[in-house]
């Protein structure tokens, strides 16, 4: 496949707008929270990083999935939480705050566990003359991608914190943009592969969704978190970025694999909807609870 000098320059820069506005929202407090919080953090991590591979990877099996789509659900599966999780945590009365270092540790972390996990789905689950390996000489490529504008984002917000106050909520919907042009590049670059697909990918990714926000708030309810952390894991597991998912399986420079994108793709349209139906629900079902702030 050849590279495409649209996704060579588009993809990066999408992205890097994205990731940005992620900074803009975290300070050097966000980090050490983790000292003064670990249980929950804790918690949610092994949650992301452990708990969710696994249930991803038998539900590619379980689905049948082709090899690159299964690829591909296995990259939604190793992305980090996003701004999307802070959102909706704010919106269901989640613990924000935890949501916030949730993102910038996992966001961290992810540098490392997205190469391996990649790597370690391309092994099982393509044949050799199909696989198109994230070497681990690429971890710079997505330690540029990733953390590189998050960084600047939070120079920026620790110079000039009136500055990145007002941009916050622009960049927010400059990212938001993004993100819709994203998926649909995704979708177009390969559309027959997304109509024949389609049910079978929008199911395992349902399921993936649904597991996910299952696994983020009763983990922590099983072992005593507050209603409010349990919320903000439940939406930090729930929500992941599926931005970054995609522009990696798209990007010319690294997987460069349509097919790859496709589960991110339906997952980020399916994730708004039952992110919502879960934020009523907690509400609902527990509202006297977090009025009380529990």
């Amino acid at each position: 496949m050849t590279a495409d000098p649209l996704l060579t320059l588009f993809l990066p820069v999408a992205l890097g707008i994205i990731m940005l506005g992620l900074g803009l929202s975290l300070t050097l407090a966000d980090f050490a929270r983790v000292v003064k919080l670990p249980k929950p953090v804790l918690i949610g991590l092994s949650c992301q990083l452990v708990l969710l591979p696994l249930v991803c990877f038998f539900l590619a099996k379980a689905f049948g999935l082709e090899p690159a789509l299964a690829v591909g659900l296995m990259l939604l599966a190793a992305s980090p939480g996003g701004t999307t999780a802070n959102l909706y945590s704010h919106l269901a009365h989640g613990d924000v705050a935890l949501n916030i270092t949730l993102t910038a540790v996992n966001s961290v972390i992810a540098v490392l566990t997205m190469p391996l996990i990649v790597n370690l789905s391309l092994a099982y689950f393509m044949d050799g003359d199909q696989a198109l390996p994230l070497q681990f000489t690429k971890v710079v490529q997505v330690f540029a991608i990733v953390l590189g504008p998050v960084a600047i984002g939070m120079w920026i917000r620790s110079r000039f914190e009136g500055f990145a106050a007002r941009m916050e909520k622009p960049v927010k919907i400059i990212s938001a943009l993004f993100l819709l042009i994203i998926i649909l590049l995704a979708v177009v670059k390969d559309w027959q592969t997304f109509v024949d697909y389609a049910p079978l990918v929008g199911g395992a990714a349902l399921a993936f969704n649904l597991i996910s926000l299952a696994v983020g708030y009763w983990v922590p309810r099983l072992l005593k978190l507050s209603l409010r952390q349990s919320i903000a894991i439940g939406m930090e597991i729930g929500i992941h970025n599926g931005t970054l998912a995609i522009a990696l399986a798209l990007s010319p420079m690294l997987l460069n694999n349509p097919t790859m994108s496709i589960p991110a793709a339906i997952y980020s349209i399916i994730m708004f909807f039952t992110a919502g139906a879960f934020g009523w629900w907690v509400n609902f079902a527990h509202g006297k609870e977090l009025q009380r702030g529990e």
